[in-house]
């Protein structure tokens, strides 16, 4: 006999009834959420995007589907969402590194692909191919390259097919690899890789 589920599909039927559990979750996910945030629109938005994602989150928690043990892609998904609330600040600040080298996100950068991109000097060339690139393939090539969901927790997270995400993926990639054709083979590596293992 298996003991009581601790998923987080248990923890929010549990909160239901006990909200105080709800901030289980949080634990589990909101660092994760505020580095992908922070990442995309640095880390004062990142506050902000980060208690949005989970405030949505509570209201919205009695049509969570028990069926899906991890929160994880519907959480990036709410996230994404109020992002791409955010879509001007973004493809601003990613002209601006474009133009100037300046990049007024990449101290908020932690991992270490970021270090390695911040290292050297944040490839302008990078921000113009993200900047021109629409919002709904940005949020795959993203969620993908820098939240390292699969291709299924993908079309979760933002409720598409996952032929979608596959194709959004294919195009945000190809643009990229373009627009970096004369950069570093690992700066490509880091933000549009070649072949992710999970689909």
């Amino acid at each position: 006999m298996t003991g009581p589920r601790s998923d987080d599909a248990a923890v929010i039927a549990e909160s239901l009834d006990r909200p105080e559990r709800f901030s289980e979750l949080y634990r589990r996910h909101a660092r994760d959420i505020h580095q992908y945030a922070a990442r995309r629109l640095g880390d004062a938005a990142a506050d902000d995007i980060t208690a949005d994602t989970f405030l949505s989150a509570f209201r919205t928690r009695t049509r969570y589907d028990p069926e899906r043990p991890s929160a994880k892609p519907w959480l990036y998904g709410i996230a994404a969402n109020l992002i791409g609330k955010h879509r001007r600040s973004e493809v601003r600040a990613l002209r601006a590194l474009a133009r100037t080298g300046q990049d007024p996100v990449a101290e908020s950068w932690v991992d270490r692909a970021d270090s390695r991109v911040v290292a050297q000097s944040v490839h302008a060339g990078l921000a113009a191919a993200l900047a021109g690139l629409s919002a709904g393939d940005r949020h795959v090539l993203l969620l993908v390259a820098w939240a390292d969901l699969t291709y299924q927790e993908v079309a979760h997270a933002l409720s598409i097919p996952i032929g979608t995400v596959r194709s959004r993926l294919n195009r945000a990639r190809r643009k990229v690899r373009a627009s970096l054709s004369d950069a570093h083979p690992s700066l490509i590596a880091d933000i549009a890789p070649e072949a992710i293992s999970h689909g």
